[in-house]
């Protein structure tokens, strides 16, 4: 997060683009997926709406950071240590991450549905079974709960209130939680739909999103550390961060969209009740 543009324009689709992708995060994913099987039966009207739910509450802890943040002063810099700190706690989880949701696709059963796996919610345990709209935001604020969210919410208001202080610290939350909201909100919905279904092409339309969760998360990790190793990279990569988000965002959203068309390809097959 320290070589943000210093362009404010370039800057706020930086951040639009790090929520959308922070959305897509294999945790959120599998959260949003939980909670949205959890609430189907009785409660098919809040299911549909857990990702926005989830993302509301994510983002308010987001939002109350970058006040904060914005509040405190206008000229801060995050010290060096706070941001290779940051650097290296995101790069640990999503290789774990990616790891085990590439494992879960490769080890599944052939026409079974993969289910994303998330580390935070194992973490939760319960509390991570809300039954409920406010409790889904609710889990929502306790997976913003982190360190890597935390740190990363600090560097972008600290970053914006070099801009004039709060309103532009709140302008890049807002944003990030916008973009955020988007791919979260969209995820849950199309969960909904996909429980509805039964058959082999729910399961490859799982296999499809597992599969590319996965791969983004080791190739985002890949890039950091090349970053943090490499200066020869480093120096290279300089000023292309919105051009990375923007493929890392499209990549993502492509392979939801494969999934979304094949699982619409036919009517559902429902399988009759035991």
């Amino acid at each position: 997060m320290q070589d943000l543009p210093t362009d404010w324009g370039a800057l706020c689709a930086l951040i639009f683009l790090l929520g959308m992708r922070h959305g897509f995060d294999a945790d959120h994913l599998a959260a949003i997926d939980g909670l949205t099987r959890l609430n189907q039966q009785r409660r098919p009207g809040v299911a549909r709406y857990c990702g926005a739910l989830f993302s509301a509450g994510h983002g308010a802890i987001v939002l109350g950071i970058a006040l904060v943040v914005g509040s405190v002063t206008e000229r801060w810099t995050p010290p060096a240590w706070l941001d290779a700190l940051g650097a290296w706690v995101s790069i640990t989880f999503l290789l774990a991450i990616g790891a085990i949701n590439l494992h879960a696709v490769l080890t599944a059963a052939p026409g079974k549905t993969v289910p994303l796996v998330s580390l935070k919610g194992r973490f939760l345990g319960r509390l991570a079974q809300a039954r409920s709209a406010w409790g889904v935001a609710a889990v929502g604020a306790l997976f913003a709960l982190s360190f890597d969210t935390v740190t990363q919410s600090v560097m972008f208001a600290a970053t914006g209130a070099q801009f004039g202080g709060v309103i532009p610290s709140v302008t890049l939350g807002l944003l990030f939680v916008l973009g955020m909201l988007v791919t979260d909100g969209l995820n849950g919905w199309w969960i909904a739909r996909l429980i509805a279904r039964a058959d082999e092409i729910a399961a490859l339309a799982s296999r499809i999103m597992g599969a590319a969760v996965a791969g983004v998360s080791l190739l985002v990790a890949a890039l950091g550390i090349s970053r943090l190793v490499s200066p020869a990279f480093e120096a290279w990569s300089d000023g292309k961060e919105l051009a990375f988000g923007a493929l890392l965002v499209l990549s993502l959203a492509a392979s939801y969209l494969l999934a979304r068309g094949l699982a619409a390809r036919r009517p559902a097959t429902r399988h009759p009740a035991p």
